[in-house]
């Protein structure tokens, strides 16, 4: 407690009862609702002293916040640039580059099949829910087309891949670098980028849109088997639908995101687990990180193509 304030709450504790009364009396009462104003302005400053500390701080950890993500802005496009830089070096990356597809996109082939699964059933039991009677029932085989080409099947099975590529990348790279064989590398006259960064992202930009394309498949087909045996829509009739308003740039749209995604993805696992710090609970709080920003990451891309693409379109 500061001694002034204790010893104006002392003064002011002490005061006899008469005292009291004969001050009541004698000033007007908004002297009294001031003096008793003060006091407990007192209070408060002696039993929470931190608070103008917290104020007069607060400038401070403001201005730190947005120098550290300043910082971490240019510390990422430091990185980004690294990697394009390292790009022409085909010699270092090149051998490694049909593993990292394997392990990136072949490996995860069967867990965009299971997605896209279930999602076409879904699907077709939503269009038939929604619509009902009030269309044709080849519409029931538009929706699912366009939803499962132009939407779904890129953002769920990114969404998945995030948490299966986004955290396999972070975590590799995160216990190289804590256990110091990154500077091992780097010793041996190995470009980390060239090395490590370059084939993953290759890798997940050009296998994200493979596994996806295999999603699409699989959900119009499991699409199409509900709404034959669950929706009663004859096959003819949804491959009517399907084929009435298809696009070609249905198809790209749906690609040209994924791929996107893939790049983002690689991306931030790996600068995630080059940043990794602190041993195994560094490694495990990176791969963390890859896994929720690259999610956040998807969605962003995912209004970006559509703003970009899909203003102005219409079916013609």
């Amino acid at each position: 407690m500061r001694p002034c304030a204790a010893q104006h709450i002392d003064r002011c504790s002490g005061a006899s009862e008469h005292s009291l009364g004969f001050a009541v009396a004698a000033r007007p009462a908004t002297r009294v609702l001031s003096e008793t104003w003060h006091v407990a302005n007192v209070h408060r400053l002696c039993h929470y002293p931190e608070m103008p500390s917290l104020l007069a701080t607060m400038p401070t950890r403001l201005g730190r916040s947005v120098r550290e993500g300043l910082e971490g802005i240019g510390r990422a496009s430091r990185f980004v640039r690294e990697t394009v830089r390292a790009v022409p070096d085909a010699a270092t990356w090149w051998p490694h580059a049909s593993l990292h597809a394997r392990v990136l996109g072949v490996d995860s082939i069967p867990i965009g099949i299971f997605i896209a699964l279930f999602t076409g059933i879904v699907l077709a039991m939503l269009a038939d829910y929604s619509v009902g009677d009030l269309v044709p029932p080849y519409f029931v085989g538009t929706l699912v087309q366009k939803t499962i080409t132009m939407e779904l099947a890129p953002v769920l099975t990114g969404l998945a891949l995030a948490g299966r590529v986004g955290a396999n990348i972070a975590a590799e790279l995160g216990t190289m670098k804590v256990t110091e064989q990154i500077d091992a590398l780097e010793t041996l006259a190995y470009d980390p980028y060239a090395y490590l960064v370059v084939p993953r992202v290759l890798a997940g930009t050009l296998m994200f849109p493979v596994v996806v394309a295999a999603a699409m498949v699989v959900g119009l087909l499991s699409g199409w088997l509900a709404a034959l045996y669950l929706v009663d829509v004859p096959t003819a009739q949804f491959i009517k639908g399907v084929r009435l308003f298809f696009l070609e740039f249905d198809v790209r749209y749906g690609l040209v995101k994924s791929a996107s995604f893939g790049t983002a993805v690689s991306l931030i696992g790996c600068y995630a687990g080059l940043n990794a710090r602190g041993g195994a609970q560094g490694v495990g709080g990176a791969a963390t990180r890859a896994v929720v920003v690259s999610a956040v990451m998807i969605l962003v891309l995912d209004a970006f193509w559509a703003i970009v693409w899909l203003t102005g379109r219409t079916l013609s």
